[in-house]
């Protein structure tokens, strides 16, 4: 990066305490006036006080989540550019995201420069190289897939097995089984 990003502005909201305090910290030591949020309600007071150039939204959190907050930051600053962090990536939420008007969609696990790199993507104009990513790959949907489904269930494996149409044993070996790459 070789722009300052001196006073820059930047929200991040996550419900995660450790990821949003360790992201905060990160972008201050980058030169930005950094400033983190819990929950929605946290977030649109702070961004009515002093709206952010820059915000990172993770898409799920308790109550409203990403996209309708994101929508709401645009309300009340349309030029504040948005990236979208997720641990359940999907394709169909991705185009929402960008739809609705992120600049960026984004998987956890996310660093401070992950997400910089992420804003300079969404800035950029659109690539005819035909070595752009990839969409992810069956295995790797199908991991997040059984992520949300277990997130949704509040962790029981036999209620997401339920859900999911498959047996509690099967899906135990697949959590065992580390996240495919992209």
């Amino acid at each position: 990066m070789s722009s300052s990003h001196e006073s820059q502005s930047i929200l991040i909201v996550d419900d995660d305490h450790v990821l949003r305090s360790r992201l905060v910290r990160a972008f201050e030591d980058r030169g930005f006036l950094a400033r983190g949020a819990a929950d929605f309600d946290e977030a649109v007071k702070l961004a009515e006080e002093d709206p952010p150039e820059l915000a990172v939204l993770d898409l799920r959190m308790p109550g409203r989540g990403g996209l309708e907050l994101l929508q709401e930051l645009r309300r009340i600053e349309p030029h504040t550019e948005v990236v979208i962090l997720t641990g359940y990536g999907s394709i169909a939420t991705a185009i929402d995201a960008v739809r609705l008007g992120a600049v960026y969609f984004l998987p956890k696990p996310a660093d401070a420069d992950d997400i910089l790199a992420a804003f300079d993507r969404g800035r950029a104009p659109p690539s005819t190289d035909a070595h752009d990513p990839a969409a992810p790959s069956l295995a790797r949907t199908e991991w997040e897939h059984i992520q949300r489904v277990l997130s949704d269930t509040g962790g029981n494996i036999s209620e997401a097995a339920r859900r999911l149409g498959i047996h509690r044993r099967s899906l135990q070996r697949k959590l065992q089984k580390l996240p495919p790459k992209q």
